[in-house]
């Protein structure tokens, strides 16, 4: 019997596939238990239309990514942070990725979730330092930030 996997089976298939298995195992576990569903041809088109909405869809999600790393790898995007620091350069306390993310949504209206950015240790010293955004698996972007002395 042919099913549509509706979510991962291990050993068996992947979510979205189409796939020939045992009848009895069809109808006692996978459809019984949501797993798959019966392979009709309404239910091909209606994955396969699903599949090209996807694709469309992380498309579009990779050119805003793109468009996006254009703007905060611009020469003029500097994200500016004040911080009291210390006579040798060092910070008192630090700067997190959340720090970072709310003055680049201030300054240049960019909206970025703060778990994109990879920073691996929160910024602890004056100066520049660049900092590495993860805006979709194939494309990463670098956002300088300054740190100055109130």
């Amino acid at each position: 019997m042919k099913v549509i996997f509706l979510s991962d089976v291990r050993g068996k298939g992947q979510r979205g596939q189409i796939k020939n298995v045992p009848d009895g195992y069809a109808q006692n576990f996978l459809i019984k238990k949501g797993l798959a569903k019966a392979a009709t041809k309404a239910a091909v088109n209606t994955l396969k239309a699903e599949q090209k909405s996807e694709a469309a869809r992380e498309a579009e999600e990779l050119a805003n990514a793109k468009t996006t790393k254009t703007a905060l790898e611009a020469d003029e995007t500097v994200v500016e942070l004040k911080a009291k620091a210390g006579t040798d350069g060092r910070l008192f306390g630090s700067i997190p990725s959340k720090q970072i993310a709310t003055a680049l949504a201030d300054q240049y209206q960019v909206k970025l979730d703060k778990r994109k950015i990879e920073l691996p240790d929160p910024i602890r010293v004056l100066g520049y330092t660049n900092v590495p955004v993860k805006l979709h698996p194939e494309v990463t972007a670098k956002i300088r930030v300054h740190v100055v002395e109130k």
